[in-house]
């Protein structure tokens, strides 16, 4: 029996002791190590979203790495474990390669920041407003309050255009006058247009120039600069006050026009 307990009994034990140690102070230790990375995440101003994800993930890999050396404590070959767990994460990588792409991209538009929530932008053809920004896909609401969710791929791999990132947007529009019209008169009233629009921003100066001397009329280009906020408002009233400004000094705007000219034949005498 002694020989039996020294030989078997003992060593067993102790292993069984040890590898419970590891395991629970490796657990122990791993918490911590958990708590310092979300510490260091949040004071580098990352989004608790990231946060949150990357501590789930490095505590699934510490707890394995845990768990192999306490096997290996007692004695278990992990090779053909670690093996397994290598070819299964491959296998799961493969059939999952889109959503790694998607998971990948939204890693990077919550570090990099091209956008935020509340930000008007346009991205993989879709123009809105970001509502949510998640790991796989963004939510995005378009201006007749439909909710797009596209996927963080598409997003990050195209052009991201971001229309409220900056805090002032030039308005760019051209308005056409005829050939007979007052040229010097149309540029007087665009000037009094443009000076009465107390949204208009006096610096950058707004530029007012003929910009083309087109197939039927005289085009001028007419470009302030407003907040970003006043920009679709502003580029209306000006649009809808160029008009009736226009009426009432006598400016024509010209249109397409066909001349259809018609001519009778006379069925000839027979």
């Amino acid at each position: 029996m002694e020989n039996f307990f020294a030989t078997y009994v003992t060593p067993w034990a102790l292993n069984i002791v040890l590898a419970l140690v590891i395991f629970f102070a490796g657990r122990w230790v791993a918490k911590l190590l958990i708590s310092l990375l979300e510490r260091i995440l949040r004071k580098a101003k990352m989004d608790d979203m990231l946060v949150h994800f990357v501590s789930s993930i490095s505590s699934i890999l510490l707890l394995l790495v845990i768990v192999v050396a306490s096997l290996n404590q007692l004695g278990v070959d992990t090779t053909s474990l670690i093996a397994l767990v290598g070819a299964a994460g491959l296998a799961v990588g493969l059939a999952l390669q889109d959503s790694l792409k998607n998971f990948a991209a939204g890693v990077m538009l919550i570090v990099f920041k091209p956008f935020r929530e509340g930000d008007f932008v346009e991205a993989s053809g879709v123009s809105g407003v970001v509502e949510k920004i998640h790991i796989f896909n963004t939510e995005m609401r378009t201006g007749d309050n439909r909710a797009v969710i596209i996927p963080n791929g598409g997003i990050y791999s195209g052009v991201i255009i971001n229309y409220s990132s900056k805090g002032t947007r030039r308005i760019d529009m051209i308005f056409g006058i005829g050939y007979d019209s007052d040229l010097r008169r149309a540029k007087e009233v665009l000037n009094d247009i443009i000076a009465a629009e107390a949204r208009i921003l006096p610096e950058p100066a707004p530029v007012i120039a003929v910009s083309e001397l087109a197939d039927s009329s005289v085009n001028f280009v007419v470009r302030p600069w407003v907040k970003t906020s006043d920009y679709w408002p502003v580029l209306w009233d000006i649009t809808e006050q160029v008009k009736l400004r226009f009426d009432q000094e006598g400016i024509a705007i010209p249109f397409p026009q066909m001349d259809v000219h018609m001519h009778r034949i006379e069925a000839a005498e027979s």
